[in-house]
C-alpha cells in the first residue's frame, strides 16, 4: 500500500506504517501519556494530594494510589475506540445511548465540567503566580507582605514542633525551637503593632468577641431557627479571616502582576507549539522537580522528627478512613474524593488522551478500518503501543502522586499546617525545609513554578484541541483541517485569559482546583459508563482484550461510578 500524506485537522503525519516489534522500538513511539502526565503532575500532585496529606495523615494513601490506577483501564477504552475508528472522544461521547439536544447529554456535561477545569487553571496559575512573587515581588508593598507570612508559616511550624519535642522528650531541641520562637514572635508583633492600632482591626475585634458569645450560646436543638448554630459559626468564621487579614500588611497585587506576565507569554507559545515542542516541554519540566521530590522524601527518612516510619505505611495501605473531624465527615475524606477527580487520569484527561493519540499518529498509522488481516494485526501493533504509554505515563505519575503524598503527610500534617489561600504555595514550600534549610524555598519554588506551568500549559494545549473539536461536534465549524487549525489557535489565546480573569476574582488556588475536582469526580461514572459501551458495542471483534481486561473494566467503572456517586450525593446532601 503506498504511503499518503494528509493534511490532518491536527498535525500532518506520514500515512499508514507498521508498528514496532522490539521494546526499543516502542519506547520510541512513547509520547501522549508524557503529555498527559505533564497535565497530571500539578494540580492533582502537587496540589490536591498534598492537600490531602495534610488533612487526612498517612491514612488515606491506598485511595490516592486507588485513583491513579484505576482509570487506566477505560483510558485505554477510550484509546482504543479512537485508534479503531479514526474518530474523536466527543465523537464517540455522542454515540453513547442516551437523551438528545442536538448531541448527547453526556458532552452537554462535558462542556460544564470545561468551564469549571477553566477554574482550574485560573488557580493553577495563580499559585504560578504566588511562587514568582515569593521570590521576585515586583512592588515594596509585596516584599513586606512576603516577610509577614513567611514569619507566620515559621511560627505555626515551630508550635508544632514544639509540642511534638515536648511529647517525646528531645529536651535539646525544644530549647533551641523555644528560642528562635521567641524571635520569631517578637518580629510578628513589631510587624503588627501599626496594624492593630487602627479603626478598622479594633472594630473586627470587638464584632468578634460579640460573635464568640453568640456561637456559645447557640446549642444544637436549643436554637429557635434552625441552622442558626451553622450561621453564627459561619459568621464568627468570616470575621477571624477578615481579623488575621486586617492584622498585618495586605496582600499586594504582585501574584497577579506575574500571572499576567506568564499568561501572555503561554498564548505566544501555545499559538506557535506544535506536538513535538508540548511534549519535550512537559516532559522536561516534570521530571527535574519530581525526582526532586522523590530525593526529598527519602532524605527525610534520616531526619527523626519527620520520619516515615513502616507504621505510617502500613496504615496508610490499610484501607482504612480518618477519625471524623466532629462534622459527621471524616476529616480529609472529602478533600480526597474531590481530588479522586484529578489524581491519576482525572476526567478531562481521559477525555483529551485520545485528541494527543491522534496527534502522534497512531490512527493515522494504522490506516482505515477495513476487513484484512494486515489492518488487524497493524491495529493490534499500535494499540500494543498506546497501551504501554498509558502504563508507564501511569508508573511516573503514580509515583509523583505517592512522593507528594507522603511529604504532605509527613511535613505539612504533622506541622499543622494546609495549603491555602494566598499561603498555598508558601505552604507546600514548607515540605522541603526539613531536608534543604533556609534554601528549601528557592529550590521548591523553581520545581513548583514547572509542574505547575506545566499543567497550565499543557492543560491549555489539550482544551484548545478539544474545544475546536466541540465546534464540530455542535455544528459550529465545518471541522475541515483549516476551520479546525484556526479554532485551535483562537482557543489558545482566548482559553488562557479566562483563566486568569477567574482567578483575578477568586484569589482562592485551592478551592478552585478543588471545585474541578469534584465536577470531573461526578463525571467519572459517565466516562466509565462510556468504556464500557466503546469495549462491548464498538470494538472490532479481531481486538477484543483478554476476559481478565473486561474484569479490571467492570471493575474500574464500578469505582468511578462509586467516587464520582459519593461526590455527589454528599453535595446534595449539604445543599439541603
Amino acid at each position: 500500500m503506498t504511503e499518503t500524506k494528509t493534511d490532518d485537522p491536527i498535525e500532518a503525519q506520514e500515512g499508514i506504517q507498521d508498528p514496532p516489534q522490539t521494546l526499543i522500538g516502542i519506547l520510541k513511539q512513547l509520547g501522549p501519556g508524557l503529555i498527559i502526565a505533564g497535565s497530571i503532575v500539578g494540580s492533582g500532585e502537587l496540589i490536591a494530594t498534598t492537600a490531602v496529606g495534610a488533612e487526612a495523615g498517612f491514612t488515606l494513601m491506598w485511595l490516592i494510589i486507588v485513583g491513579c490506577v484505576i482509570k487506566v483501564f477505560a483510558q485505554v477504552e477510550f484509546g482504543r475506540y479512537t485508534i479503531v475508528h479514526g474518530r474523536t472522544t466527543l465523537d464517540g461521547l455522542n454515540e453513547v445511548p442516551g437523551p438528545r439536544i442536538g448531541v448527547n447529554w453526556i458532552v452537554w456535561y462535558w462542556l460544564v465540567m470545561f468551564l469549571f477545569s477553566l477554574a482550574q487553571l485560573g488557580g493553577i496559575v495563580g499559585g504560578v503566580g504566588q511562587a514568582v512573587t515569593i521570590s521576585l515581588p515586583v512592588t515594596a508593598a509585596g516584599h513586606d507582605h512576603n516577610a509577614y507570612q513567611d514569619l507566620l508559616i515559621e511560627h505555626r511550624v515551630n508550635n508544632s514542633l514544639l509540642d511534638r519535642a515536648q511529647a517525646e522528650s528531645m529536651p535539646t531541641m525544644f530549647e533551641d525551637l523555644q528560642a528562635r520562637q521567641a524571635v520569631v514572635s517578637s518580629a510578628i508583633a513589631e510587624i503588627e503593632a501599626p496594624f492593630r492600632d487602627r479603626d478598622a482591626y479594633r472594630q473586627v475585634t470587638r464584632e468578634i468577641e460579640q460573635a464568640s458569645g453568640n456561637v456559645d450560646a447557640v446549642r444544637p436543638g436549643d436554637s429557635p431557627v434552625a441552622g442558626s448554630d451553622d450561621e453564627a459559626a459561619a459568621e464568627l468564621s468570616r470575621l477571624q479571616s477578615e481579623e488575621a487579614r486586617l492584622r498585618g500588611p495586605p496582600p499586594a497585587n504582585d501574584e497577579m502582576i506575574w500571572a499576567t506576565v506568564i499568561t501572555a507569554i503561554s498564548i505566544v507559545i501555545l499559538v506557535l507549539g506544535r506536538y513535538r515542542l508540548i511534549q519535550t516541554f512537559s516532559t522536561l519540566l516534570v521530571a527535574g522537580f519530581t525526582f526532586v521530590t522523590i530525593g526529598t522524601l527519602i532524605h527525610l527518612q534520616s531526619l527523626p522528627e519527620w520520619r516515615v516510619g513502616w507504621d505510617d505505611l502500613v496504615n496508610g495501605l490499610s484501607l482504612g478512613f480518618p477519625e471524623s473531624d466532629g462534622s459527621g465527615t471524616a476529616s480529609g475524606l472529602a478533600t480526597a474524593l474531590m481530588a479522586f477527580g484529578i489524581i491519576g487520569v482525572g476526567a478531562t484527561e481521559l477525555i483529551q488522551y485520545p485528541y494527543w493519540c491522534l496527534e502522534k499518529g497512531y490512527a493515522r498509522w494504522v490506516g482505515p478500518r477495513d476487513q484484512s488481516d494486515q489492518w488487524a494485526a497493524r491495529a493490534r501493533g499500535w494499540l500494543r503501543v498506546m497501551r504501554w504509554d498509558a502504563w508507564a505515563s501511569m508508573a511516573v505519575y503514580t509515583f509523583a502522586t505517592v512522593a507528594f503524598y507522603l511529604l504532605g503527610a509527613a511535613v505539612l500534617n504533622r506541622a499543622g499546617l494546609n495549603p491555602e489561600g494566598s499561603q498555598m504555595v508558601r505552604t507546600l514550600a514548607e515540605m522541603y525545609v526539613p531536608v534543604f534549610g533556609k534554601s528549601a524555598h528557592a529550590i521548591f519554588l523553581v520545581g513548583a513554578f514547572a509542574v505547575l506551568y506545566s499543567t497550565f500549559f499543557v492543560a491549555n494545549a489539550s482544551h484548545a484541541r478539544v474545544c475546536a473539536d466541540a465546534m464540530r461536534v455542535f455544528g459550529l465549524s465545518s471541522g475541515d483541517a483549516k476551520a479546525n487549525r484556526f479554532w485551535i489557535m483562537v482557543f489558545c489565546a482566548v482559553l488562557p485569559i479566562i483563566c486568569l480573569i477567574v482567578y483575578g476574582f477568586i484569589r482562592a488556588p485551592k478551592q478552585l482546583v478543588l471545585a474541578s475536582g469534584l465536577m470531573q469526580a461526578i463525571m467519572l461514572p459517565m466516562l466509565g459508563a462510556a468504556a464500557l459501551y466503546f469495549r462491548y458495542r464498538r470494538c472490532d471483534d479481531r481486538l477484543r482484550p483478554s476476559p481478565l481486561w473486561d474484569i479490571c473494566l467492570w471493575i474500574s467503572g464500578a469505582g468511578l461510578l462509586l467516587a464520582g456517586g459519593w461526590a455527589f450525593f454528599d453535595n446534595i446532601s449539604k445543599a439541603f
